[in-house]
């Protein structure tokens, strides 16, 4: 009898481990379904949020939803971020079901994940909002340089336009912490050495041009534009 009752210890361990462990796996599946509800329901409020305060008009202008049109995504801006509160609400109820069954391991990756898409959509409002005043900007340069007769116009709106862009994509990855401190080094040395490049070629090899360019620009005489 003993020996018996030797042989059925490994299976009453199984079967108490096996109470504990299935009420836990019920809650992290009810946890799991009610996050996924949740978070369909919190990307169907924030698109409407935003459609109606026409945060689309905002990105289409700032041509943010053409950009990715050419890239063959068919959603716009405001789907794009829709989609990234949704996934936050899922790997937050992921976090939940997973710390309930004490894969703390698993816990610790989500939690990195799910701090990443804050940032991530940080970043991508910081590219939004930087490209629109980046092409207004462009425009209002184009337009006043036309307007007093200044020519180049177009040129001169376009180096506005695409400098404030890269200055805004800087400041978006260096947001979502994708720049290293030896990238962003690296990229400020590079821009200052095209600057420098460009000055010396401009001072030394391009005296004549820098002479036409200024001539064309203003009068001899020195009042304004022609």
């Amino acid at each position: 009898m003993g020996d018996f009752n030797i042989l059925l210890e490994p299976l009453r361990t199984f079967s108490a481990e096996l109470g504990i462990f299935l009420p836990r796996l019920a809650f992290a599946l009810a946890v799991v379904a009610a996050g996924w509800w949740l978070a369909k329901l919190a990307k169907f409020a924030l698109i409407r949020g935003l459609r109606a305060i026409n945060f689309n008009v905002l990105t289409e202008r700032a041509g943010i939803d053409g950009f990715l049109a050419q890239g063959g995504v068919k959603a716009d801006s405001v789907e794009i971020f829709g989609a990234l509160f949704q996934w936050t609400v899922v790997l937050f109820s992921l976090v939940v079901a997973f710390n309930s069954m004490g894969l703390t391991y698993i816990t610790d990756l989500l939690t990195r994940v799910m701090l990443f898409v804050p940032r991530l959509a940080a970043g991508l409002l910081i590219l939004v909002l930087g490209a629109y005043f980046g092409r207004f900007m462009g425009n209002s340069v184009t337009a006043h340089c036309r307007s007093t007769g200044i020519q180049d116009a177009e040129l001169l709106g376009g180096i506005t336009h695409y400098a404030i862009l890269a200055f805004v994509m800087l400041i978006a990855l260096d947001q979502m912490e994708v720049l290293g401190d030896i990238v962003r080094l690296t990229f400020l040395i590079l821009l200052a050495g095209l600057v420098f490049g460009l000055a010396l070629a401009f001072g030394l090899g391009g005296q004549h041009v820098a002479a036409k360019l200024l001539e064309r620009w203003w009068n001899r005489d020195g009042h304004g534009p022609r």
